[in-house]
């Protein structure tokens, strides 16, 4: 499964302290089938009990009565609640499996398996007590198949029929809205549409949809960069100086970075998605050059090179550096030298206060508000760029994986540069990478309020997973479970 890297997301996560079901280094883990007994094991059944019952006053008790002050003044009431609604939204309920221990061994910290009711996929949380058998730190997040699970093999057509039983499940209890799409190759195995596309109008969802990709933009502008360098208009490992003047950046930042730092994440810039881009008319920023004034007081948080840091900022100043290199417009030559060979029709980075067909809006939903769901058209950008924010169809995104698998867009090489990490991140340039059950799998994830996303591309197996939402985080759980199921597939 693709792990989604996506600015301060980690699966339903409410804590005091930093709390993960999996980390880095790890050699392995072992699974109990049995509850404790005395204060840990009230304290795991009244998080589950609280979780299951999505009622607002059941997690005012819990935080009132059994979590320390701590923890209960991390945030305020309602935002403990609205985690709680959310998670039981999603997940549709949560049952006990395992506690899980870990080599080398963790301390301090209680980590729980469950399994949820409605992706039937694993998840965990991790639990922390204080000195008095309070509450004092919970994450909710992801968990890789428990130790004491065989999960059996299964055929091609099992594996169709469980995606199929599971996606009419989600979309039956709401707990997803958009396009699923699964492919080997260029063939098709299993298309689905739920949900509406406007809720105010009650316009359904449907397979041709377009939805904003949020960050998986990334993997165009990418893509972009290695055809400028397959003709030699650039290099990875020339400075940005030569492409982004002074009225981005000081020369004394950009002499610095190179154009291998932007694409690895590496640069030491952040994210112009900052106070003052919220605090300002959405209007304002159409074209590349109109986000200068939110970059150009930016600052590095480290020498470029020393670490990964996830950077919107580096990714919109390659959008600059194509239109530097070609003399194009970065919109344009996306369209002319991405979309336009790989057969995406439906994709592009449309201006929102302008009309355009089958649109999906996006949707937060709001569990203690009337009406219940809040739309993003005043939080997220007008037009997409090179960081994120187009649009595309679940059709749009399997037609640009085989274009990319087939050397229409850059060549084999340029790939495996691609999809090669260059950092402890599992990070390429532009793609996520990884090795799983099946082989390499690429791609990349995007999420925003109201939006969310998943390219998964199995290189070795010639599976595609596609999923696109308009809700909040309502991909990421659907696109996991399917490429879990995948990992199980037996010729």
């Amino acid at each position: 499964m693709i792990r989604k890297i996506l600015p301060a997301v980690v699966l339903f996560l409410c804590s005091s302290q930093a709390a993960y079901a999996q980390r880095p280094g790890e050699i392995s883990y072992h699974d109990e089938s049995v509850m404790p007994t005395g204060v840990i094991g009230e304290r795991i059944s009244s998080v589950i009990s609280t979780l299951n019952a999505g009622d607002p006053e059941a997690v005012r008790r819990f935080i009132e009565e059994e979590c320390s002050e701590q923890f209960a003044n991390f945030a305020p009431m309602e935002e403990h609640i609205s985690v709680f609604l959310s998670v039981r939204r999603r997940t549709g309920g949560v049952d006990f499996h395992s506690i899980r221990s870990y080599v080398p061994e963790r301390t301090g910290e209680t980590v729980v398996i469950l399994k949820d009711r409605n992706f039937g996929a694993w998840r965990a949380f991790t639990l922390q007590l204080d000195d008095a058998g309070r509450v004092d730190g919970l994450g909710f997040n992801d968990a890789r198949t428990p130790s004491n699970v065989e999960e059996p093999p299964l055929g091609e057509a099992q594996l169709v029929e469980i995606i199929e039983e599971t996606v009419d499940r989600v979309c039956a209890n709401d707990a997803f809205s958009g396009t699923v799409l699964l492919a080997k190759d260029d063939e098709v195995l299993f298309s689905h549409a739920c949900g509406e596309a406007s809720k105010r109008f009650h316009v359904p969802n449907n397979i041709d949809t377009r939805f904003n990709l949020g960050s998986m933009n990334k993997m165009f502008t990418a893509t972009a960069i290695a055809q400028l360098v397959e003709r030699g208009e650039v290099s990875y490992d020339e400075t940005i100086d030569n492409y982004v003047d002074e009225s981005w950046l000081p020369a004394e930042i950009t002499s610095k970075i190179t154009i291998h730092h932007l694409l690895s994440h590496t640069s030491g810039l952040g994210s112009y998605f900052s106070e003052k881009f919220f605090n300002e008319s959405r209007r304002l920023y159409r074209e590349i050059d109109d986000f200068k004034p939110l970059v150009q007081e930016e600052e590095l948080a480290f020498e470029p090179g020393e670490r990964f840091r996830y950077s919107n900022t580096g990714m919109l100043l390659l959008g600059a550096v194509i239109e530097s290199a070609t003399g194009v417009g970065y919109f344009d030559y996306i369209r002319q030298h991405i979309y336009g060979p790989a057969g995406m029709e439906s994709s592009d980075s449309y201006e929102m206060d302008y009309p355009v067909e089958n649109v999906a809006i996006g949707y937060d939903p709001q569990p203690r508000h009337e009406p219940a769901w809040m739309n993003n058209l005043f939080l997220h950008s007008i037009k997409g760029g090179p960081a994120g924010g187009g649009f595309s169809t679940v059709g749009d995104l399997h037609r640009f994986a085989r274009a990319l698998v087939a050397g229409v867009l850059v060549s084999q090489g340029s790939l495996e540069v691609m999809w090669t990490a260059k950092s402890d991140a599992g990070y390429g340039y532009g793609f996520v990478t990884q090795v799983g059950p099946k082989g390499r799998v690429v791609g990349h994830g995007g999420g925003f309020t109201g939006i969310n996303g998943d390219l998964a591309i199995f290189v070795d197996a010639g599976y595609v997973v596609a999923v696109l939402s308009n809700y909040s985080n309502g991909a990421s759980p659907l696109s996991g479970r399917i490429q879990n199921l995948i990992g199980r597939v037996q010729p």
